[in-house]
């Protein structure tokens, strides 16, 4: 089962749970450390964006930069869950963008200051129609891949998360209940770069779905 539109688990969902610096060659190239447990940071639901919508970059920026990333979609309340049984409380997955201007996230990480400013703008995080778990039988073998204007720039496989989808759900909901709609993001392969404004990006799961984005500067406040 896929929706045209948002899911309605997207629609009733609390969060965005993002998980940073899970697959290693992206966390060497932006020259993290890799991590010994998961780097986390919350999204808001606002900054969903639908397939063939316009990711905005504010001003004065030129660029943000794409991540694409598997979005696991909870099913149903998870609070303290057993990594043991922790499939059981996915709904769905999706496929998603985590877009960040990294200049607003580099000058926050050496101020020591969270990274919500530069992750969690409006049009922040498109995201694909949810895919019924049972279109997903093997989550942890699937091809992620991005374009920009035709080039491919990301290509990964989630078999090279550090981090899988069920310690993933047992170490968030040890922390903070997950509800039904929330959505994990489980981290980006590598090959993150800018994408400017007036190019196209396209993302996919390679035999399962696919996204396309336009990229456009916001424009400024009052100006609507």
């Amino acid at each position: 089962m896929a929706s045209s539109g948002l899911h309605r688990l997207l629609q009733v969902g609390t969060k965005v749970v993002a998980v940073g610096r899970n697959y290693a060659a992206h966390a060497k190239e932006l020259g993290n450390a890799v991590p010994k447990e998961p780097v986390l940071f919350l999204k808001p639901t606002s900054s969903y964006l639908e397939s063939g919508g316009t990711i905005e970059v504010p001003h004065p920026l030129e660029s943000l930069h794409h991540e694409v990333e598997l979005a696991v979609v909870i099913g149903r309340k998870a609070r303290d869950v057993a990594e043991v049984t922790a499939m059981d409380y996915v709904g769905g997955y999706a496929l998603a963008l985590d877009m960040t201007a990294r200049e607003i996230q580099s000058s926050a990480k050496a101020a020591g200051l969270p990274w919500t400013v530069s992750k969690g703008q409006d049009t922040f995080t498109p995201i694909s129609s949810v895919l019924d778990k049972s279109m997903v039988p093997d989550p942890d073998n699937l091809e992620l891949w991005l374009k920009v204007d035709d080039e491919i720039k990301q290509k990964g496989s989630t078999k090279d998360m550090i981090f899988k989808i069920p310690h993933l759900i047992s170490h968030i909901s040890s922390i903070m209940t997950l509800f039904e709609g929330d959505v994990i993001l489980t981290g980006t392969p590598k090959g993150v770069g800018p994408v400017k404004i007036g190019q196209k990006i396209t993302a996919g799961i390679t035999g399962l779905l696919d996204i396309h984005f336009n990229v456009e500067k916001r424009p400024r406040p009052g100006s609507c």
